[in-house]
């Protein structure tokens, strides 16, 4: 199947004349050059039907939207025909719920994904065109934070290139979480304008527009199976407008599926304008509806922030749910089938209101009888746990949800008294088993409760954070229910995290074992056996260095921190020669240590002012993360890296061998081209605390070694690659952190009275060595307070972990010190990572959860898509 057209075809010819778009296909009835004319016809054509702009005017923006628009009419083609497969075969289907999802730039990944990557280069030199300036003009979908949005994204591409009817739903954040600023170390959250220009990936689908109720007086009356069933009045309505995104799938043959991540927005619906409101001068009513969806994660430390959190799950949840209803009676007369084809994932707590939501709707509009409408929401719904932090399990008050949600309260109200219930029959005079279980605690309803008690199975992502959670997070639901725990470890896409962001190390790898990889990571394994060849590491030690020129390239052109001269920086800054790329980038928390980063970062310094001689190498440290906004130490500690990096970076002796740069307003992109470069990954989170992480697996996919605790993938990553290839494992393991937090026998100040470089370190900070004025000071003491002082200093055992963390930073030295070695265990570790792509992940899932079968694109459909196309579409006919 061609995805390409030939440059004339006639109504006859539709649909019988293929063009294999292929570069590689070297026969001759392949007009390769006629292609490129065809296409650069169709992007001058968009261009000026469009946009009202030639060729020579447009710029890379309007270019950008041009050729998006033409890759796009093909992706269609697939796109429908994928969707109308799942229909005629009334396929079972999972649908993947997530407040988060981080695709990055789509158009590279489109043309990647259906194999014509070379072929749109080669327009781009025909209209003479910067690929990669065109390529940047894209902005990227601001629509999630960190490790779990990417996840996702990562998780529908694998369901796309395995063929999985699937489909995903989110929020289309108009303003993102927030765009990162930092001055003078200060963090400064902007909007993040993404949809500023038209985003030419999206389609608005008003016909599948939804209405919301919140709020209102809740009715009872009797329905037919004699059960008490609520209803409201007096409520508000707010209109859900979706927003589809095509997620394209790997497919060199052109048979490729599409699946649809549908995004709800409330801002584009004028009924959720409250004009009256305005004009009476209650500016902030009239908005609260069209403001839904303006932001991620309002900051919930007020209480405007908290309402505006379960507006935004309610929303995600209503939404989706009707729109599930809608497909499925499109298939289907009643609800029989209902439990046998549908099947929900719950990423994190945020959606699990769709429990009660399920209910609320199999009840009240289809009269089920309660017990059978719960055997069907456990039936369909599974939920995924992504931390093992108590604060990050959402909790919200009872009075807030029964002021927003009357009826869905009333229903968790109700599982609530039988799901006691039942732990009263299996652990009779237990009261304080049944209160920990129980969903509604201290006016507070417990959503991962929730999510657990109306799911099926309950995973977590990694062996380690799987077993705390059957053991010491929700050890009581695994006492009343072993089965429903169990572990898919996390995975992410080769397919943009090496293939498309390291197209020189892709080839590399392909050059070594062939292009089976893409698809089967596990193909990797055959690296190693050229992994001791001096000329294979030689090619690998060039290709990072190519990769860290690329990078520096790429950060000269960066705004890194808004300070002096420092505000954009010169190739000069950077260290001559092979620096090790010393890489941490990830969300600022405090259980991800970048404090234990930093202090190692400020024993270095003194190290090399004392003996610039007894530091082998070069060390580039670059760093990058977000803080969440209410989050203040977080915010303290990117403070302090501005200090460091304020004081390193211009010292003459210190500043030869050591430099550190924060990457402000990380996200997708950026990380595309730090990751490549990387040397060193960073994962020293305290062991317990990590659920998985997925940068680690990024990084050493493109070549970094990991320099890390037995935390998260970190421990299973370990045993895949092995201790001869993982030579700097470090810290305290999880038996020796619960052991001292039992026993309370760890004291942080008894550490500074026994390392003398620990204790300079940390006066450092605490005397303002690198403060010029006081609000600095007080930054820094706030650092060094959460480490000496309070009822529970240092609770992420920082200071117990570092030395061991120095250690291993020498080890690191002297390794790399020697870099044939070093890419010696670098290709060890590439060779090993199979089991870390999330087509892995997504076959666990598809298997042990779902029970879902792969549906490839049916062959008959796409072709009567594809002939209807053509057959319409005059552009293409003579």
């Amino acid at each position: 199947m061609s995805i390409f057209p030939l440059p004339v075809i006639t109504t006859k010819e539709v649909s019988l004349k293929k063009f294999d778009w292929d570069l590689t296909d070297k026969r001759e009835d392949v007009d390769i050059k006629a292609t490129v004319e065809r296409l650069s016809q169709e992007i001058k054509h968009y261009l000026i039907t469009l946009l009202g702009k030639t060729i020579q005017e447009a710029n890379d923006e309007e270019f950008y939207r041009a050729l998006s628009w033409v890759l796009r009419e093909r992706v269609m083609i697939n796109w429908t025909a994928t969707s109308h497969t799942h229909f005629l075969n009334k396929a079972k289907r999972v649908y993947y719920f997530s407040l988060e999802w981080l695709p990055g730039r789509l158009l590279v990944n489109n043309v990647t994904n259906i194999a014509s990557l070379d072929l749109v280069k080669q327009v781009f030199k025909t209209l003479g065109r910067d690929y990669q300036r065109i390529l940047s003009a894209e902005q990227e979908p601001g629509l999630g934070n960190g490790g779990l949005g990417r996840l996702a994204a990562c998780f529908l591409d694998s369901l796309a290139t395995q063929h999985y009817p699937a489909m995903g739903y989110g929020l289309r954040y108009q303003y993102g979480i927030f765009e990162q600023e930092l001055w003078y170390g200060v963090q400064v959250e902007r909007p993040d304008c993404w949809l500023l220009n038209e985003f030419p990936w999206e389609m608005r689908r008003d016909t599948f527009a939804t209405v919301v109720q919140y709020g209102g007086k809740v009715r009872t009356k009797r329905n037919k199976n004699d059960e008490e069933i609520h209803y409201l009045s007096d409520y508000e309505d707010v209109r859900a407008l979706p927003y589809d995104i095509p997620v394209v799938g790997y497919e060199s043959k052109g048979d490729f599926s599409a699946l649809t991540l549908r995004l709800w927005t409330t801002k584009e619906s004028p009924r959720n304008f409250q004009l009256a409101r305005f004009n009476a001068g209650d500016l902030g009513d009239a908005t609260k509806n069209t403001s839904v969806t303006d932001v991620l994660y309002p900051n919930d430390k007020n209480s405007l922030g908290v309402f505006m959190r379960i507006k935004q799950e309610y929303l995600l949840v209503s939404a989706s749910l009707q729109d599930i209803f809608r497909q499925y009676f499109l298939m289907f007369k009643d609800l029989t089938e209902f439990p046998n084809i549908i099947r929900i994932q719950i990423n994190d707590t945020h959606p699990s209101l769709v429990i009660a939501e399920l209910m609320l709707i199999l009840t009240s509009e289809y009269e089920v009888p309660f017990g059978k409408a719960w055997e069907i929401v456990k039936t369909c719904c599974s939920y995924t746990n992504h931390t093992v932090l108590k604060e990050s399990l959402e909790e919200w008050d009872n009075s807030l949800l029964k002021q927003l949600l009357p009826r869905q309260f009333s229903i968790i109200e109700k599982i609530n008294f039988d799901f006691c219930s039942k732990v009263r029959e299996r652990f009779p005079n237990d009261e304080e088993k049944v209160r920990r279980m129980s969903i509604i605690e201290n006016g507070k309803v417990r959503m991962a409760h929730l999510a657990i008690v109306g799911s099926h199975k309950v995973n977590g992502v990694a062996e380690l954070h799987s077993h705390l959670l059957k053991t010491e997070l929700f050890k009581d639901f695994t006492d009343m229910d072993p089965n429903i725990f169990m572990n898919v470890t996390n995975g992410v896409t080769q397919r943009r995290w090496l293939y498309t962001c390291n197209p020189k190390l892709a080839q590399f790898l392909t050059d070594l074992v062939g292009s089976s990889w893409v698809t089967d990571l596990n193909a990797l394994e055959k690296v190693a056996r050229y992994a001791k060849d001096r000329e294979v590491q030689e090619r690998f030690l060039a290709i990072k260095a190519d990769n860290k020129k690329r990078l520096i390239n790429a950060l000269c052109k960066m705004k890194v921190d808004r300070y002096g001269s420092a505000c954009e920086l010169s190739k000069e800054f950077f260290l001559e020669g092979c620096a090790l790329f010393d890489v941490m980038i990830k969300r600022i928390h405090e259980y991800k240590r970048q404090l234990m980063k930093a202090l190692h970062t400020i024993m270095l310094y003194n190290q090399i002012r004392k003996n610039p001689e007894s530091v082998l190498i070069k060390r580039m440290i670059i760093i990058a993360g977000k803080a969440a906004p209410g989050y203040d130490m977080a915010k303290n500690i990117i403070r302090l890296f501005y200090l460091l990096s304020r004081r390193i970076n211009n010292d003459p002796v210190a500043g030869s061998k050591l430099k550190i740069i924060f990457v402000e307003n990380y996200n997708v992109s950026k990380a595309e081209i730090i990751i490549p470069a990387a040397d060193l990954s960073n994962q020293i989170s305290c062991a317990g605390q990590e659920a998985s992480g997925t940068s680690n697996m990024k990084l050493t996919m493109n070549g970094a070694l990991t320099i890390g605790t037995d935390d998260g993938a970190n421990i299973e990553m370990r045993k895949a690659i092995g201790d001869a290839y993982w030579p700097f494992g470090f810290g305290a393991s999880l038996k020796e952190i619960r052991q001292m937090q039992q026993e309370r026998s760890y004291h942080p100040y008894k550490i500074l009275e026994t390392d003398p470089e620990i204790k300079e370190a940390v006066h450092f900070l605490e005397n303002g060595e690198f403060a010029e004025n006081e609000v600095e000071s007080a930054v820094l003491k706030s650092l060094v307070d959460s480490l000496l002082q309070g009822d529970n200093p240092d609770r992420y055992f920082v200071l117990k972990d570092l030395r061991s963390y120095a250690k291993a930073q020498q080890d690191v030295e002297t390794l790399y010190h020697d870099p044939h070695k070093w890419a010696e265990v670098a290709l060890h570790n590439i060779s090993s990572m199979g089991a870390f792509s999330s087509d892995e992940s997504i076959k666990n899932y598809a298997k042990e959860i779902w029970h879902l079968d792969p549906l490839p694109v049916q062959v008959s459909e796409l072709k009567r898509v594809e002939r209807e196309f053509w057959e319409s579409d005059r552009c293409f006919i003579r």
